[in-house]
């Protein structure tokens, strides 16, 4: 045993210094800071569009984006009492990687040209919201995977993520800024995945006694995890809105799934299980299906009690999920997912971009006002009709489901 934990050590080691070398050489090769600093003297072969935060950029909403990835989604794998802290100093290593490898790939999309990638704010925020693709699928393999393979994961992934993400927003212009398809969805549904492919049938009983271990430990991660989420994660939802101006209606309508998702725990809960209170752990959970569902329809939504609507019900999946679709995603798909991410990212992705659809179906310049240029451009210029617009936001879902599917089974 204490020669296999040497050698597991040294396998680490070795792959993280050969992954840095690698991305030392080709920052050195490839990367350059960006000479624009504005949009408007932004070279048309590079993709401005997403660059165009740069000259306005703040260094407090990067902050809240940087401290969402970092300490949000390092709290919230610490789920099991046995991997909690490990898990935390492994996101902490996931993070340092994929940011790295994601500039690097995102580059070569978005913003390549002679030769090089010119990087600026816009680019470590994308790299952000890849990573945190990554972290989502990282929880459905909680304490099944090690070290090395989760940064093989990470490599894989980005890779994946990204080309899903640039065939989503570039060449299908579909609007999903706060990414309830390609983060949410795609990265919950790439660790289910890769956990299915990974399943252990000896092991299972072990994992749901694992998994029903939840001490005084974990509810201090859940309590410091949540309160992250709900301080940072508006700023997370709303920082790639194409302008400003529609930055407001992301930020508020965040706010108001958080609320009412919470609320529907309560509601729930002691319904379904013998506490009076529900845990720390199911509320945290709560609060990030209420942020996925906001993900496409967060800048969409035109009145509040929408959003209220919206977070109430998705409020109510996360407990019914735990409580029924988890163990028949054990039984019947042999799927452990131990974080349960089905019930917090992958479901409440999906019914988010159900419902950017059907609100895409509603947008027109009397309920959009002039709103509509910034959040569909292509309907507001006439060059695609609202039902148009409405069938490739549709259609964009089985894309990102078959994409994450495919490459979860090949990672994994």
């Amino acid at each position: 045993m204490p020669e296999h934990t040497a050698a597991s050590r040294l396998r680490l080691s070795g792959l993280c210094f050969l992954l840095q070398i690698l991305n030392i050489l080709l920052f050195a090769v490839f990367v350059r800071y960006s000479p624009e600093s504005s949009a408007g003297q932004c070279p048309p072969q590079l993709n401005c569009s997403r660059r165009n935060h740069d000259s306005g950029f703040q260094q407090p909403r990067f902050q809240d984006v940087h401290i969402q990835v970092l300490l949000s989604f390092g709290l919230l794998v610490a789920f099991l009492s046995r991997y909690g802290p490990g898990s935390a100093a492994i996101s902490i290593l996931i993070i340092a990687f994929a940011i790295q490898w994601a500039v690097l790939i995102q580059g070569m999309f978005y913003f390549f040209l002679n030769g090089k990638i010119y990087v600026g704010a816009q680019s470590m925020v994308s790299a952000d919201f890849c990573t945190a693709a990554v972290l989502i699928s990282t929880g459905a393999v909680l304490g099944r995977v090690n070290p090395v393979q989760m940064l093989l994961l990470a490599l894989l992934e980005v890779t994946l993520c990204t080309l899903n993400e640039y065939i989503l927003l570039s060449l299908m212009g579909v609007s999903d800024s706060g990414r309830s398809l390609t983060v949410h969805t795609f990265g919950a549904y790439f660790g289910l995945m890769v956990s299915r492919v990974l399943y252990q049938p000896h092991k299972d009983k072990r994992k749901r006694e694992e998994q029903q271990d939840k001490g005084h430990q974990t509810d201090v991660f859940a309590v410091v995890g949540t309160i992250y989420l709900w301080i940072f994660w508006p700023s997370f939802t709303s920082i790639t809105t194409v302008h400003d101006s529609a930055e407001n209606w992301a930020v508020l309508n965040t706010y108001f799934s958080l609320v009412a998702s919470t609320v529907s725990t309560f509601i729930l809960s002691p319904v379904l299980y013998e506490e009076s209170t529900p845990r720390m752990v199911q509320i945290q959970d709560a609060t990030l299906a209420g942020i996925a569902m906001m993900g496409m329809a967060g800048e969409m939504l035109v009145t509040p009690f929408g959003a209220l609507i919206a977070g109430l019900l998705v409020g109510l999946i996360s407990p019914l999920g735990f409580r029924f679709f988890t163990p028949l995603l054990r039984s019947r798909l042999k799927i452990q997912d131990t974080c349960g991410v089905h019930n917090i990212h992958g479901l409440p992705g999906i019914l988010g971009a159900l419902l950017g659809t059907l609100l895409t179906l509603l947008a027109t310049a009397d309920t959009y006002g002039y709103r509509l240029e910034l959040v569909f451009p292509l309907v507001a210029q006439g060059s695609r009709t609202v039902t148009d617009q409405a069938l490739i936001q549709l259609s964009a879902l089985p894309l990102t489901l078959l994409l994450a599917t495919l490459g979860g089974c090949l990672t994994g």
